[in-house]
């Protein structure tokens, strides 16, 4: 018995710090328009694994993924999942990457790039969106705001990685960064 309790409390031990290196949530509001669209604002805390950090100073490029996900009317998500074949409704790719020569990290959206001279500072840059738009408009009723309710999370893309390292990414927790899924707090635009 005494084995077993020495056993857990190793275990309790060791867990802290692999869960360390996650995405956490700062923000995840939504405030539904006038126009019956819904506008979406997150802030992320990400904390790269020591793999990770090693391969973007190596100048592996690492994506990420905002994803967005309607919950709430049921009809509505239901229509938009068979839409969009069970995909999220909505998403942002992110870039991040190194530069060597400056020694300065590039996040990239799409075609915009801001660079930042610390690693700390780029990684506050990821999933960090102000009234991101994800449905189109006339989607929802804007005068029932509380009858609203979506999730977002942001990921590593495994995917958008060098063939090479998706191998080493396969069923490594090393290669694995999701914030799961992160209900949003909808307010009234009005």
């Amino acid at each position: 018995m005494r084995n077993i309790s020495l056993l857990l409390a190793l275990l309790c031990c060791l867990l802290p710090p692999a869960l360390a290196d996650t995405i956490g949530s700062r923000r995840a509001e939504a405030e539904v328009m006038p126009d019956g669209t819904l506008a979406v604002s997150t802030r992320f805390l990400t904390k790269l694994t020591p793999s990770l950090s090693e391969a973007l100073e190596q100048g592996v490029v690492l994506g990420f993924r905002l994803e967005f996900e309607l919950t709430k009317p049921r009809t509505t998500s239901y229509y938009l999942s068979l839409r969009e074949w069970f995909d999220p409704h909505a998403q942002l790719a992110f870039k991040l990457s190194y530069q060597p020569l400056t020694g300065r990290y590039r996040v990239t959206i799409g075609s915009l790039s801001n660079y930042y001279p610390t690693l700390r500072e780029a990684l506050s840059a990821l999933g960090a969106i102000q009234g991101w738009r994800v449905l189109n408009p006339g989607t929802l009723d804007p005068k029932k705001p509380g009858q609203v309710a979506g999730q977002v999370r942001l990921l590593l893309d495994i995917g958008d990685l060098p063939k090479p390292f998706q191998m080493n990414a396969l069923g490594s927790d090393d290669w694995s960064l999701d914030s799961g899924w992160i209900k949003l707090d909808v307010k009234d635009a009005g």
